[in-house]
């Protein structure tokens, strides 16, 4: 009898790691039917306008005609980068997101510590720092106008009540910067906050309570304990916030007109007025992919810099091997 013996080639050694991280197929098709709808959306309403609107920056193209025009290349980019109004406009949005970013981010912080650290009505607190975040823009503006107004405005009226001239809210530059500066500080105040304190509530209350016996304030908790594992919570909060300041757009557009001398006019309203209301369809594409390009680079920025620091924080976190190896051991007790 004779014994046949037949080598199979070895199979190749999955690793681990990779039989463990990949889902079953069911749930990766299960995620891919549930994601189709969202992906739809995203084509349709995101990508498909961008590609429209980087097609239409190459051509003369008006909003009052049909078409796409005349094919003029790459001189609507030509004529954005030398028009001083849209630097102007660009500066406009840079002073906002340079005023308003710092000051959204502190005090929703500031106030959200302080309401989780309140007894009784925290609730209240809550709902009412976060109320004015959904209120819609043109009711804000609406409420704020009419605070805003000389004489018959409530601002102007508390100002004369002390016998002090009332600041020209709606007239003067810095009057409506401040106007627009107070004005948004109210209406977003509550989206940070309500980011800060689903962040408070992950931090676990053994902390606090071992800080406490060991005798550390309330300053000093918050200070070293609360701040520092907010840390992610404020990098997000951060960028988050300065990618919505460069859009700004709504409350100055509504309550100033972008005025006086369009002195307060961000780029998105510069973009608005050279394509809707002088129906510059191809050059307002073309300042638009500028103002992206600019957005894309400030968010790649970010991630670089914040990948940077995660990675940083895991070399000091977690000892190499070679570390180890090269730390003495500690001394036995007696030796």
């Amino acid at each position: 009898m004779t014994t046949v013996t037949t080598t199979r080639p070895a199979s190749r050694p999955v690793p681990v790691r990779e039989v463990a991280d990949r889902p079953p197929r069911s749930d990766r098709r299960a995620g891919l039917l549930l994601s189709t709808p969202f992906l739809i959306v995203y084509l349709v309403f995101l990508v498909g306008p961008l590609l429209m609107g980087i097609v239409l920056s190459f051509f003369n193209t008006t909003t009052v005609k049909d078409g796409l025009g005349a094919w003029v290349g790459v001189s609507n980019y030509t004529k954005v980068v030398k028009d001083s109004l849209f630097w102007d406009a660009l500066w406009h949005s840079v002073l906002f997101t340079l005023i308003t970013t710092p000051l959204l981010v502190l005090l929703a912080l500031l106030a959200a510590v302080l309401a989780s650290r309140i007894r009784r009505g925290r609730v209240f607190y809550r709902l009412a720092f976060f109320a004015p975040y959904v209120v819609p823009s043109s009711v804000v503006a609406l409420i704020f106008l009419w605070m805003y107004t000389p004489q018959v405005g409530l601002l102007p009226k508390l100002f004369g009540a002390v016998g002090l001239a009332p600041p020209d809210f709606l007239g003067s530059t810095s009057g409506g910067w401040t106007a627009v500066i107070l004005m948004t500080l109210w209406w977003t105040f509550g989206f940070n906050f309500v980011l800060y304190t689903a962040a408070i509530q992950d931090v676990p209350p053994d902390v606090y309570e071992a800080a406490a016996i060991d005798g550390a304030s309330p300053w000093q908790q918050i200070r070293l304990i609360t701040v520092p594992l907010l840390r992610p919570t404020t990098s997000l909060v951060l960028i988050l916030q300065i990618l919505a300041s460069l859009k700004v757009f709504d409350q100055i557009y509504l309550l100033l007109g972008g005025g006086p001398n369009q002195s307060t006019r961000p780029v998105i309203e510069y973009i608005y007025d050279t394509g809707f209301t002088s129906y510059r369809g191809g050059y307002g594409a073309a300042a638009t992919m500028v103002y992206f390009v600019l957005i894309v680079a400030v968010s790649a920025a970010w991630y670089a810099l914040r990948r940077r620091g995660v990675t940083r924080a895991a070399t000091r976190t977690v000892p190499t091997t070679a570390t180890l190896a090269t730390t003495p051991a500690a001394p036995r007790a007696g030796a």
